[in-house]
């Protein structure tokens, strides 16, 4: 089944088809859709964590953030559609082992913009009402990407078949929302009342943090062993392999965060177990950072090997946008708490690739649903 869907997405990103009709419109909105909503907002997010104040980059962000809070309000009501006037196509691709796992990438999206919403909408929106829906879009995203890191790895087990399973970048989608959450959670600590409220929060972004970084460093491993000793996936699938980046750039981000915040929690007689968590946010980050580097060259390089084989656009190319953004976010956190100007500016770098990545992605993305192949893809 994994290579009828790939073959599909090669197939439809050669083949002109015209724009389905309205009764069809919705028939392929599948969650990786939502997946643009993370790129998209991952581009405005970062410039509320570089070190750099560039003229004109906070109007640009806010306006990114907009299209990103608008784009998941359309792709929310037109994904309901689609479960609503084609339950029979919707139910196949919950049932696809590939599809699936991109039911990780709704709760991402809710996370991305509630994040953007707190970073960059509190001057278009107020103060209060920015929070407020930063708090409801970060409850409801981390509850249903609790809910994916479960269901999906339990449907793997019991409805799959494992006679063909391998392992794939895909599969960290459904795990990384909780690290999505713990990283995001720590924006959310300032506004909750000192003592208890704080410290369940905390404790339970720390708890979402060993989920995600434990399954997903163990599904990296699975991951690196398939593709050593059983090469690369269908070229169409390559871009994906940029989704392990994302783990590790998300926990480095999640880690010196939450330990910079971890001081509104433990006071006075406890300030030393705030001392700690911070110093762990900044060992994690310097290791994991050597890691992060190799797995960026490697990615870029299977990368480079798939475009000369003929690698098409397809929605999977937005693999390239949120790991990438994630990486700048954790370069931003470490180079602030250690007060790296090295580190500060690798993020700066990486953020001027990230743009170009997601511009290229995005006008592909535009022109394919325009013209058809996106939102007809067999």
């Amino acid at each position: 089944m994994t290579a009828t869907l790939n073959r599909d997405l090669a197939a439809a990103a050669h083949r002109p088809s015209p724009p389905p009709g309205p009764g069809l419109l919705f028939e392929h909105i599948t969650p990786n859709w939502f997946a643009a909503v993370m790129g998209t907002g991952i581009v405005a997010n970062a410039v509320g964590t570089l070190p750099a104040r560039i003229p004109g980059l906070h109007g640009f962000a806010t306006a990114i953030w907009g299209v990103a809070a608008t784009a998941l309000v359309v792709l929310t009501a037109a994904f309901g559609a689609h479960w609503a006037g084609h339950r029979a196509r919707a139910r196949e691709y919950a049932a696809h082992p590939v599809m699936v796992q991109f039911y990780g990438a709704p709760p991402m999206a809710l996370l991305t913009v509630g994040a953007g919403t707190e970073l960059l909408g509190r001057n278009l929106l107020g103060a209060h009402v920015a929070t407020a829906l930063f708090a409801a879009l970060w409850t409801a995203g981390t509850v249903l990407g609790l809910l994916t890191s479960v269901l999906v790895p339990y449907l793997m087990i019991t409805a799959h078949d494992h006679d063909t399973a391998v392992a794939l970048p895909a599969w960290l989608m459904p795990v990384v929302p909780p690290m999505v959450s713990a990283s995001t959670g720590a924006l959310l600590l300032p506004h909750l009342a000192p003592g208890q409220w704080r410290l369940t929060l905390l404790a339970g972004c720390y708890a979402m943090f060993g989920l995600s970084l434990v399954i997903g460093m163990v599904t990296t491993t699975l991951i690196y062993g398939r593709l050593v000793h059983g090469g690369l996936p269908p070229i169409q699938a390559v871009p994906t392999v940029w989704i392990t980046l994302g783990m590790i750039g998300q926990s480095v981000t999640a880690a010196n965060l939450l330990g910079t915040n971890a001081a509104l929690v433990f006071t006075g007689r406890d300030a030393g177990i705030a001392s700690g968590l911070h110093v762990f946010g900044v060992g994690y980050g310097l290791v994991l950072g050597g890691f992060g580097a190799m797995v960026f060259a490697l990615a870029a390089a299977l990368t480079v090997h798939a475009a000369r084989r003929g690698l098409a656009f397809s929605l999977t190319w937005w693999s390239f946008t949120f790991p990438i953004g994630t990486c700048v976010t954790g370069a931003s956190a470490l180079g602030a708490a250690i007060g790296s100007a090295a580190v500060n500016a690798v993020a700066i770098m990486l953020y001027a690739v990230l743009l170009a990545a997601w511009a290229a992605v995005a006008a592909g993305t535009i022109r394919g649903a325009a013209r058809g192949p996106l939102l007809r893809p067999a």
